[in-house]
């Protein structure tokens, strides 16, 4: 999951921090800064927002908590219900971004209408 939201994120955005114990080998080829340990509270100051996708929803809580704390804006992976913000199914070609969402009620359906959108642009139905 931390490998597919990072790649996401890299069609925006380059300054990134991922911190982790292990890394794909896919993540470590993005523009990205790699600090490799476990989570510790003082990982999240000096941030804004944090995306938690470690797979552990212990831990995944302890982030939230943390990052509360600090007033920082927090996406959990998997549980849109500690999320603060919930990032939307995007389609992006050249300077052109639609994004689809639900408000977290039904990330699915939002992933298949913009996966109809990009049939549609490959099909030559859509033009952007």
């Amino acid at each position: 999951m931390a490998t597919h939201k990072a790649t996401i994120l890299a069609r925006f955005v380059s300054q990134v921090t991922v911190i982790a114990p292990k890394f794909t080998d896919e993540i470590q080829l993005l523009p990205f800064a790699f600090i490799k340990k476990e989570y510790e509270p003082t990982d999240l100051k000096g941030f804004f927002l944090v995306y938690i996708c470690t797979g552990n929803h212990e831990l995944n809580r302890k982030i939230k908590t943390g990052a509360e704390a600090l007033g920082i804006l927090a996406s959990v992976c998997d549980a849109p219900l500690l999320c603060d913000f919930v990032s939307p199914a995007i389609y992006k070609e050249g300077n052109i971004t639609i994004a689809v969402s639900s408000n977290a009620q039904n990330v699915y359906q939002s992933v298949e209408i913009r996966n109809q959108i990009q049939e549609l642009r490959e099909g030559g139905e859509l033009r952007i």
